[in-house]
């Protein structure tokens, strides 16, 4: 198949640090050409691929905050959306979210969207996708779909990661590990109040996000000694490996449910059970019991640190390679590109 891969303009791809999206789509873009497709990146100029890049925005958005962001990135859709018509791509897949959605149609090419992020628990969301029911939608979570059950639904499909870049350990240190946003709706002061209850040293690791300052410095900066708590800030994929292998478990104590959370199969590759909230897809991601422990509160958790030797840390690893690599993802893709295409020349199906 002919296939373009629509990617946002936030980070490269793969991100360099912080940008899960752009990491989903590196992975796919590189999986579907290794398996035979000829395919389209449309990403950042400076993206890495074994696809065939297509760019228009130079330069990540999130790297040069003196880039109008909104214009660029309608220059970016519609620079995509001509070219998958002069490419004569056989479908191009958005990962752009509704922004791509008004002008899908004006296109011969047919245009599926994957839903990440936050993307059906926010009103505006919701309403712009509500605009447009009858687009084809992959989720990525079943729990996802609760946001907008009225959307067409064609598959779901798990991200996938790349399991050679996560080393499995079965000795871990002796801290607990938070990655990801430094924000309310991630949890990062929840993990620093299990930490501080379980008296277990956790590392805070991630980006403090414009307009998340005052979180920082009020609710997470004042626990942070160097010791017990520990803040490394924004880190790469070889420290994100190392720092996950090493820790006792991934705290993922979000606040507001999350379609997929990568991080918590990213740990479980290196052996790292997760301890999360049973909100969004968590209970989907983690095998309560298994690969780490799902619960309600802070109490629950805190016991649940106590539980932790009772998780076989290869069984984790095990889930990962069961359920969300980037084999199975591309296979989910290739799945629903043909169910897309035999639906689309056949309208009536």
């Amino acid at each position: 198949m002919r296939i373009g891969i629509l990617a946002p303009v936030t980070w490269r791809t793969p991100p360099r640090k912080y940008g899960p999206w752009e990491q989903v789509c590196a992975n796919l873009a590189d999986g579907l050409a290794e398996r035979g497709h000829e395919v389209y990146l449309f990403a950042t100029g400076d993206s890495v691929t074994k696809a065939r890049l297509e760019w228009v925005c130079p330069v990540p958005l999130g790297e040069h905050p003196e880039l109008p962001s909104r214009p660029w990135e309608l220059i970016h859709i519609g620079f995509a959306l001509k070219r998958a018509d002069e490419l004569e791509l056989d479908v191009l897949h958005n990962h752009m979210n509704y922004l791509t959605l008004p002008f899908a149609r004006l296109i011969r090419t047919p245009v599926v969207t994957t839903l990440h992020g936050a993307a059906l628990l926010e009103a505006d969301s919701r309403e712009a996708y509500r605009r447009f029911p009858d687009m084809p939608y992959i989720s990525i979570s079943h729990a996802e779909r609760e946001g907008c059950p009225e959307l067409r639904y064609i598959a779901n499909v798990y991200n996938g990661i790349r399991l050679e870049q996560f080393d499995f350990v079965d000795r871990p240190g002796d801290y607990l590990l938070f990655i990801g946003r430094i924000c309310p709706d991630k949890g990062t002061d929840l993990a620093v109040e299990l930490a501080r209850r379980t008296g277990l040293p956790l590392v805070i690791a991630g980006l403090v996000p414009g307009g998340e300052e005052a979180f920082f410095e009020e609710k997470i900066r004042p626990w942070i000694d160097g010791q017990q708590i520990r803040f490394v800030g924004e880190v790469g994929p070889v420290e994100r490996n190392r720092l996950m292998g090493g820790a006792l478990a991934l705290l993922h104590l979000v606040r507001a449910p999350e379609p997929f959370g990568l991080v918590m199969a990213e740990a479980m590759a290196c052996g790292t059970p997760v301890i999360g909230f049973g909100r969004g897809s968590v209970p989907e991601v983690v095998e309560h019991g298994r690969t780490g422990f799902v619960v309600a509160d802070l109490d629950e958790a805190a016991a649940c640190v106590g539980r932790l030797s009772e998780i076989r840390r290869r069984d984790c690893r095990d889930r990962v390679e069961r359920l969300f690599t980037v084999e199975r993802m591309v296979e989910g893709y290739e799945a629903a590109y043909r169910s897309l295409l035999s639906s689309h020349a056949d309208p009536s199906t």
